[in-house]
């Protein structure tokens, strides 16, 4: 039962990787276990059997997430970007009070300065992305356009798994986020194999290199300034409250029905409890 619940979380997690605005570290916390995937991945060779167990479900739900979803998340961002993004915003909001909980000296000022300042970053990397046209082709790649896409990856990974930062949103910024999610889509059919896994295997190397450094980096970070991190972190969480919106609608024209607006509300309460639910398991 555990391993299903992991598989879940780490289906969550995934999904919100797909998703630009949303950020996959953010998720994770809310959920309830972003500090131990953190700990898994700083020190993966220490109880290499324990880690295993923990980190391979929300592997596989993360995997199944991005696989599945690619051609999901196009279709209802695309038709449905009200209630789509509604939903996420539910699960965000189910993980605030969890996050507040955990801060401590809650009157101490220079510590909701470090809360406005990421809340600050997080809103200006939206509106940037709103503005963000440029876009990269993984067609006929050289040496260089490799190097580019490995360097890609590592950043990527690491706004993946800082709360409140989007690796989708970034993606974007760079202009790699359709060409990467166009590539998964063309994998699940087996389009163009070949060129496809080799540009899958750069950007996931690079994916893998980033992930432990920035893991190593956010582990020292809660060891030696956990109070401080925290309030960061609510920073993020609650800067993605406004966020998601904003990257999602400042890129499109669109006039949604009232039907939509009814479903997001609805969406909005079942992130909600979901995000909450799953954050005490």
């Amino acid at each position: 039962m555990k391993s299903i619940i992991l598989i879940i979380k780490g289906f969550f997690i995934g999904l919100a990787n797909v998703i630009p605005g949303v950020s996959g570290g953010t998720i994770a916390l809310i959920l309830g276990i972003y500090e131990k995937l953190i700990n898994t991945i700083s020190h993966f060779t220490k109880k290499i059997k324990e880690n295993i167990l923990f980190i391979l479900p929300i592997g596989i739900g993360m995997v199944l997430s991005i696989l599945l979803s690619s051609g999901v998340i196009d279709y209802s961002y695309k038709n449905y970007p009200l209630a789509t993004t509604l939903f996420f915003i539910g699960l965000v909001l189910g993980g605030v009070p969890f996050s507040y909980k955990k801060i401590k000296n809650k009157n101490n000022i220079s510590n909701w300065l470090i809360f406005l300042i990421t809340f600050i970053l997080v809103i200006t990397m939206s509106l940037l992305n709103g503005n963000s046209t440029n876009e990269v082709t993984l067609i006929n790649l050289d040496l260089f356009d490799y190097l580019k896409l490995f360097l890609v990856g590592i950043v990527a990974s690491g706004t993946m798994i800082i709360p409140g930062i989007s690796g989708s949103l970034v993606l974007m910024l760079l202009g790699y986020y359709y060409p990467i999610i166009n590539l998964v889509k063309e994998l699940t059919h087996f389009d163009n194999l070949g060129n496809n896994i080799l540009i899958a295997l750069i950007f996931g190397i690079g994916l893998i290199i980033g992930i432990i450094g920035f893991a190593k980096l956010i582990e020292f970070l809660f060891k030696k300034y956990e109070n401080k991190t925290n309030y960061g972190v609510l920073g993020f969480i609650c800067a993605s409250i406004v966020a998601i919106p904003l990257s999602t609608f400042l890129k499109i024209n669109y006039t949604f029905l009232p039907l939509e607006l009814v479903m997001g509300i609805l969406l909005v309460i079942i992130g909600f409890i979901i995000s909450s639910k799953l954050g005490d398991k």
